[in-house]
């Protein structure tokens, strides 16, 4: 997270990010759609953050319905719910290019061997790898892996998530087959009741009802069968580039 960001608590640093005064700094020029480094102030409080305005989507013909910044929102819902924190604050706000996602910009570890890291065991990316599991995500690349000098591993770029097919494609399959840990039994069991009632009707805003279905069912099954997911047939199992 950011330096000022630390003195916050997460509902301060989501209403910064939502009411603050936003103003683009750059861009991300590697990234496939719009997204702009920006700097939001409310009063005494500055944050960076990324802003990913609707208005710089790029249209994919296997995601038509609802925008990519409302995946990204929506991805922070479901991380917020479980309490794993795997993705920064993020929210839907209005700025100088239109509506889109806003998101805390995360000041990583330059000195983390990230290569290293995707073939380890760390707890951070287990709780992701369920994570990805659960919001389908398509696109899960060691370069969306961001870990921070005090050792907790963020995850980012969440346009691609929530389809109601099965799309899950990602690095992080040294978990595929293997038992799930009690605590994340535990904690899909209580995002399950979540989906059923306030985190369920947040997410129909952002993403269609039968994606909201599709959630469920993905819940249903992981702790129907207890087990990390394995790859599908239909479906290429890692992103390409990889990184």
């Amino acid at each position: 997270m950011t330096e000022q960001s630390f003195d916050l608590s997460a509902a301060e640093v989501r209403t910064v990010l939502t009411e603050g005064d936003l103003a683009i700094e750059g861009r991300l020029v590697d990234a496939s759609n719009t997204t702009l480094y920006a700097v939001v102030t409310q009063g005494a409080v500055s944050l960076t953050c990324v802003y990913k305005p609707v208005a710089g989507e790029r249209p994919l013909w296997d995601f038509p319905d609802g925008t990519l910044a409302g995946r990204e929102v929506g991805a922070y819902l479901v991380s917020e719910a479980t309490g794993w924190d795997v993705v920064p604050p993020t929210v839907m706000r209005d700025g100088p290019l239109g509506p889109g996602a806003c998101q805390l910009w995360i000041d990583i570890d330059e000195d983390a061997d990230v290569m290293a890291l995707l073939h380890s065991n760390h707890p951070g990316l287990s709780r992701m790898a369920v994570f990805d599991a659960v919001v389908n995500n398509a696109d899960r690349k060691g370069g969306h892996l961001l870990p921070t000098p005090g050792g907790h591993i963020y995850g980012v770029d969440h346009g691609v998530c929530f389809a109601a097919e099965d799309k899950l494609r990602t690095v992080l399959w040294q978990w595929r087959g293997t038992a799930l840990p009690d605590d994340a039994l535990d904690t899909l069991a209580a995002l399950r009741i979540d989906l059923a009632s306030d985190l369920g009707t947040q997410l129909k805003t952002l993403i269609t009802a039968r994606e909201v279905s599709a959630i469920r069912r993905r819940v249903d099954r992981l702790l129907r069968e207890g087990l990390f997911p394995m790859p599908g047939d239909g479906w290429p199992a890692v992103p390409w580039p990889p990184f």
